[in-house]
């Protein structure tokens, strides 16, 4: 069947077959999409990239990230290492960044940042001592991981955080207006999320408190301003929908294309 052991195997062997098979072609998919994944996306100049998410992660740090400049901050799936250029700017010390693209990694070695890594995500969480860290961070990362592997990777993060520890979260907003586009524009997206989604799978992995927000632009100038002001309104009108179809009155709706999760690990 498909070359795969069939009837000379037992039923719990051939399933485990199976979804080894399926494992490993996973993972060579994803080896060959992230070889070349920074130059596929036209991610050319990391400088250019700071440039113009300066004030957006200028405000992320500053509303998520602990006051203590001490704090120990690992950031999955870092890219070229923009958000440890800003988190180092702010005066944290202690940050550091793995990504599995080694186009990436290379990226950030240019770009000065040199706490970065490459390497699996999940390989290296498990080489972390329990409770070492107080800020896990991964920002575009979980929608290219099956579930299994996502929950895998969140065992590992509540591990690794210490009492009081957060982990950040971006990822495509399944219930936002441009939501599909952003979960179906990149081929080794596996999945996306909605607030109720990201709120079962942290507590189910036992972090206390959950917070959700909408990724809405930061105002940093006229376009930016006039993006903010357009938003608002194209909101107020996406919750009318929202009320005539459920009844609900929609407060905690999460209607952006993307949206950011805090998981609080409060023992």
């Amino acid at each position: 069947m498909n070359g795969m052991p069939s009837h000379k195997t037992s039923n719990g062997r051939f399933v485990e077959v199976h979804d080894n098979l399926k494992l490993n072609e996973v993972k060579d998919f994803h080896t060959r999409m992230y070889e070349k994944y920074r130059s596929v996306h036209g991610l050319t100049n990391s400088f250019d990239d700071r440039t113009l998410r300066a004030p957006y992660i200028r405000r992320l740090i500053r509303k998520h990230f602990p006051p203590n400049r001490e704090a120990k901050i690992l950031d999955l799936g870092c890219g070229s290492g923009t958000l440890l250029h800003f988190l180092r700017e702010a005066g944290y010390g202690y940050v550091s960044g793995v990504d599995t693209s080694p186009e990436q990694v290379a990226a950030a070695q240019r770009s000065g940042i040199h706490s970065v890594r490459q390497g699996n995500l999940l390989d290296v969480l498990r080489h972390i001592e329990t409770r070492e860290l107080d800020v896990v961070v991964t920002f575009d990362v979980i929608e290219h991981m099956t579930k299994p592997e996502l929950l895998e990777l969140s065992d590992e993060v509540y591990r690794v955080l210490q009492k009081g520890g957060k982990w950040l979260i971006h990822a495509p907003n399944a219930g936002g207006l441009f939501g599909s586009r952003v979960r179906y524009a990149d081929l080794t997206h596996e999945q996306a999320f909605t607030r109720e989604s990201l709120e079962q799978l942290l507590t189910a992995v036992g972090f206390e408190k959950i917070e959700c927000y909408e990724d809405q632009p930061v105002i940093h100038g006229l376009m930016s301003g006039t993006r903010w002001l357009v938003w608002k309104i194209v909101r107020a009108l996406l919750r009318v929908c929202w009320v005539a179809e459920t009844g609900s009155i929609g407060k905690d709706c999460v209607f952006s294309q993307n949206l950011i999760a805090v998981g609080h690990k409060l023992s």
